[in-house]
């Protein structure tokens, strides 16, 4: 009952559309006219540049962060029973009651998960996995994609407990789900890699 109840505040907190809202406090606009269309930390960079993204970004990792953080270290629930937890708050954003069940791609919440779970490892992990993606091939979606499976690989090595892979296995479908669109079109090399690799043959 209490791993329900969590699960379900965590989904609730998850959906709070921040990024939808700070758009319309401070730019009078939707930031779903830009880029992708959804209601996430990207576009309301898109929209209204550093100055909104970041905090829109910070707010959605802190839905992660403190709210896994706080179900994980200071009320303790229980290992099998973080999984819903923990992956509640990036179903609920993807998946917002708040936007007709529609919602953002879930990356910065996906940080905050992992920074509630493991403090700065998962998401230093993370982060540097889908930097280093990034600048060798050119689909953000394939690097968030390809910056988890690292994450998994330094999980499975260094904290291979069931409970933590099945969180990282969650929080991967819901980024694929999300990504399903982008991840489609496929991706290319960086021109730096690719002019290098015809220069050697």
């Amino acid at each position: 009952m209490r791993t329900l109840l969590w699960a379900g505040l965590g989904f609730l907190v998850g959906a709070l559309p921040f990024s939808l809202w700070l758009g319309r406090l401070f730019l009078h606009d939707d930031i779903r006219r830009y880029g992708d269309g959804n209601p996430g930390a990207a576009n309301a960079w898109r929209a209204g540049g550093w100055r909104l993204g970041l905090p829109a970004a910070l707010l959605d990792g802190l839905k992660g962060a403190v709210f896994v953080g706080l179900a994980h270290s200071r009320y303790g629930v229980p290992g099998w029973g973080l999984v819903p937890v923990a992956l509640a708050p990036g179903l609920g954003h993807a998946f917002s009651p708040f936007l007709a069940f529609r919602g953002g791609k879930a990356v910065a919440v996906s940080f905050g998960l992992w920074t509630g779970l493991t403090l700065w490892e998962g998401p230093t992990v993370l982060g540097v996995a889908v930097a280093l993606f990034s600048l060798v091939q050119t689909n953000d979606a394939w690097s968030v994609i390809l910056g988890m499976l690292g994450l998994g690989t330094y999980l499975a090595l260094r904290a291979p407990e069931g409970a933590t892979l099945a969180t990282w296995g969650g929080n991967l479908l819901i980024l694929a789900w999300t990504h399903r669109a982008e991840l489609r079109q496929g991706t290319r090399l960086r021109p730096w890699i690719a002019n290098r690799g015809k220069r050697g043959s």
